[in-house]
């Protein structure tokens, strides 16, 4: 016998925060024109390093958004994932203070933690001594401070946790967010936000010999590309509400759409001549969403930029769409590879293209045939779009792809 089908989770909110646009219209705004992030390093100098360029958030003041007694307690990422969520909870019309504190959770992703804070720290500590230490470096610079940061700023004292998986973090944390809802938890503030580009940060992330070393902000950064040279890095994410899809119609909610389908694996080790994971990760997607590949409208691609993943990524797609079956994009090519942020910011960025009917554009590429993907190149393509699929793979093997659906109108309760 089988039992009652999972209930569906849907997105009612969403907090951006990018390098080519600070909410959620700016965003968009810019991702449908092209308008690109990416530029030399203004966080610090970054001379002395062979990669200069990465995607920072334009116009971000703290101060603008949290109340000053939280500044000196958090990370830049964390004070960006506050604001964020604030922006996520807004749009999504929900008051967390009336609400039950223990119906609302909280699960986020998070690849490298707060390094500009925990970098600060260990500054003091060598140049002045232990007393000048902060006692907030306790908890400012760990993974999970984010999730923490935003369950006691809003009262949010349901299933909580985080992921680490770094890319494809963002997507595993919607994913166990999900989980908590259909376990009977009304609301889950979920998605990413990692913040690293600090000299600290950015000797860590240059250790996995994949950054970008070209100082050329328009090709710097080219997945699928005959001059592919690796990724550019940047900050940011997104922020969403998720609710049961029940609970969001009796409150006429507005609905972005549903988290239909996830699927997750892990690479076999290096040298097996087994093959990569993704594609056993978007079958199993497609398998929970209960859709067939000919009914998904565009993929959002992981886009690594490094020639032996894109390849991989390529054939993963082609031998479950075909080749050139399915319009494929990669609007991260405007923002950098923002690790634990990325993915969320393409779910967003899925559900916002599902309401202007439009494919947002990877920029600044020439495609190279022999990966035979239907990119959207240059400009926007309109489509109607029902169904989208985004890919996320993190460093050391993870894969993670995650199907999300269009909701009909009569299901979405939302006044016209």
């Amino acid at each position: 016998m089988t039992g009652p089908a999972p209930a569906s989770v849907v997105v009612t909110g969403l907090g951006i925060a990018s390098p080519n646009g600070l909410g959620t219209q700016d965003y968009w705004a810019a991702t449908r024109s092209g308008k690109s992030g990416i530029g030399r390093i203004t966080h610090f100098d970054p001379s002395g390093y062979p990669a200069k360029l990465a995607g920072e958030i334009p116009g971000f003041e703290a101060s603008e958004h949290l109340p000053s007694r939280l500044i000196p307690q958090t990370d830049r990422m964390t004070r960006i994932a506050l604001a964020a969520t604030d922006w996520a909870l807004a749009d999504a019309g929900v008051t967390p203070e009336e609400l039950p504190e223990f119906d609302m959770g909280v699960v986020t992703a998070s690849a490298s933690g707060g390094f500009e804070f925990g970098q600060g720290e260990l500054q003091k500590l060598w140049s002045q001594g232990s007393q000048y230490v902060s006692a907030y470096q306790s908890f400012a610079w760990f993974y999970a401070v984010n999730s923490g940061q935003i369950s006691i700023r809003n009262g949010m004292k349901g299933p909580s946790g985080v992921v680490v998986s770094d890319q494809a973090g963002g997507i595993d944390a919607v994913a166990q967010a999900r989980r908590q809802i259909r376990k009977g938890t009304s609301l889950v503030v979920s998605g990413a936000v990692d913040a690293s580009i600090c000299p600290w940060g950015w000797v860590a992330q240059l250790a996995s010999g994949r950054l970008s070393t070209s100082e050329e902000p328009t090709r710097a950064y080219v997945p699928f590309d005959r001059d592919a040279r690796g990724y550019v890095p940047g900050e940011g994410g997104a922020i969403l509400i998720l609710e049961d899809a029940e609970a969001a119609r009796a409150r006429g909610a507005r609905v972005y759409g549903e988290i239909a389908g996830y699927g997750a694996t892990i690479d076999p080790k290096p040298g097996t001549g087994r093959e990569p994971g993704l594609r056993k990760a978007i079958e199993l997607a497609l398998a929970d969403a209960g859709l067939a590949p000919g009914e998904v409208d565009v993929v959002f691609a992981d886009a690594a930029a490094d020639p032996e993943l894109d390849r991989a990524e390529a054939e993963a797609i082609t031998a479950v769409f075909g080749p050139r079956g399915v319009p494929v994009t990669a609007p991260k090519t405007m923002t950098g590879r923002l690790y634990s942020g990325a993915a969320p910011l393409d779910l967003a960025a899925a559900f916002l293209a599902m309401e202007d009917g439009v494919i947002p554009p990877t920029t600044h590429i020439d495609p190279s045939p022999e990966y035979d993907l239907d990119l959207v190149v240059s400009q926007p393509r309109s489509a109607r779009i029902r169904a989208a699929l985004v890919l996320a793979r993190g460093h050391g093997g993870f894969n993670s792809a995650m199907v999300v659906r269009a909701v009909d109108q009569h299901v979405r309760g939302i006044a016209s």
